[in-house]
């Protein structure tokens, strides 16, 4: 990159850093509540997300360097990782001739090992950093650096969240004169910000069908119900549905939060009921601003040893049972325990069991937002008649016929909730 080119792109980028409106803001329990977690993760004793501005690196959030809140930009650390589009590792920086007369390593503080995750934006301009620092040399795993880089997406996607609220804040400040008239503006803001809670669409699994549907209770208010599909390598896939405690935009931030440390929990354990232990740390490290949730976690082996069908293991915290629909005309809760909920107690302990799938089998998950709805006002929809429902509709009834009927059902509840469906199942 020429001078010139470097100029250019460093222009670009402080335009970037500017639009999001972060620097020198106050101390944030969700951007804390990251670097803990980096720091814990690596076992190291100093970790922070930073921005890097014009001439200082300004620290959103620092683990183990108290009352410091910016350094200047050079020689630093964090302002030679923004110039790399992949994690940036120096395992002893006494000997490494990038770092070895950096202020940093040769004063009071002694560093000896950093590595960093760049904090990068859609359109390619890498704001800042989230890493970890030592005074002794480390050695560090390539799976430990793709948990840097989650966490840095993570950071990334609390400042897409941050910069939407802002911009609904500003919206109906400037709508309160003419609410009445432009209502649908701010449903619209709502929808948007809910999707990006939910993925766009289902993914393909040979020998699985797949359907979903969320129903939001008000066009006005974002939900914390949410729901996802991802391949975990091989043969073998993951799904969950959960339920954030209460609605707005912090439950918003929480579900993003649960979403990606999900995703990545499912990867490194091949036991859900571990993922949901990691979640439920990961929900309790900021005690102050902390909700708890409701999830199911299951992992899906299609076509398990050569026949036909599938194996489904379930993890379940403190989540409704999902219903699973036997090709016998049978419906029964897959889980015989709720387990507990995730992120209200430290020593909490979740259900769990294998289910096998065989053709023109469906397991059903929802949020509570269908079974305590009330159709008359008063009596609550319940599980039985959930049950009595899908019993009707059984041993005929698909995925995607299921969540079909059900979703024409939805509006006659009068839920005051927002409900999420989840089917599973291998067609005949």
């Amino acid at each position: 990159m020429t001078v010139l080119d470097h100029q250019q792109w460093e222009t670009a980028r402080m335009r970037a850093v500017s639009r999001y409106n972060i620097l020198d803001t106050p101390a944030d329990g969700t951007f804390d509540r990251i670097a803990r977690l980096a720091a814990s993760w690596f076992g190291t004793p100093i970790a922070t997300v930073t921005i890097v501005d014009e001439d200082r690196i300004w620290f959103k959030a620092a683990h183990g360097l108290e009352g410091v809140r910016q350094i200047d930009r050079d020689p630093g650390l964090c302002a030679s990782a923004i110039l790399c589009d992949r994690p940036y590792v120096v395992a002893d920086a006494r000997t490494d001739p990038r770092t070895a007369q950096n202020p940093l390593v040769q004063g009071e503080l002694g560093v000896r090992f950093y590595a960093a995750a760049p904090i990068t934006t859609a359109d390619g301009y890498r704001l800042g950093t989230v890493n970890v620092l030592d005074t002794r040399p480390r050695e560090v795993s390539a799976a430990d650096l793709s948990v840097l880089e989650d966490l840095a997406s993570v950071v990334m996607d609390q400042l897409e969240l941050r910069l939407s609220a802002l911009a609904t804040v500003r919206a109906e400040r400037d709508l309160r004169l003419q609410a009445e008239r432009d209502r649908h503006v701010l449903a619209e803001l709502a929808t948007t910000l809910q999707r990006t809670l939910l993925p766009p669409s289902l993914p393909a699994i040979e020998g699985i069908e797949l359907a979903c549907h969320y129903h939001a209770a008000s066009s006005q208010q974002v939900g914390g119900d949410f729901y996802d599909v991802f391949h975990l390598g091989d043969d073998r896939w993951a799904f969950f549905l959960g339920d954030v405690e209460g609605h707005g935009p912090v439950a918003a931030s929480v579900t993003s939060l649960i979403r990606y440390t999900l995703r990545a929990a499912a990867v490194r354990f091949s036991d859900p009921r571990l993922a949901l232990a990691e979640l439920n740390t990961v929900l309790l490290l900021d005690p102050q601003q902390h909700r708890f949730c409701t999830v199911m976690l299951g992992i899906i082996e299609p076509n398990l040893e050569g026949r036909e069908g599938a194996r489904v293991t379930l993890a379940t915290g403190g989540h409704p049972p999902a219903l699973l629909l036997r090709r016998s005309g049978a419906v029964c809760a897959a889980v015989g325990v709720r387990g507990m909920l995730v992120g209200a107690l430290s020593e909490a302990r979740f259900g769990a069991c294998t289910v096998d799938l065989e053709p023109g089998e469906t397991l059903l998950l929802y949020t509570d937002g269908l079974t305590e709805a009330r159709p008359d006002g008063r009596e609550i929809f319940g599980e039985e008649n959930v049950v009595a429902f899908l019993s009707a509709r059984v041993p005929d009834a698909t995925p995607i016929s299921l969540v079909a009927e059900l979703s024409e059902l939805i509006p006659s509840l009068r839920a005051q909730d927002d409900i999420a469906l989840l089917a599973v199942g291998v067609p005949r």
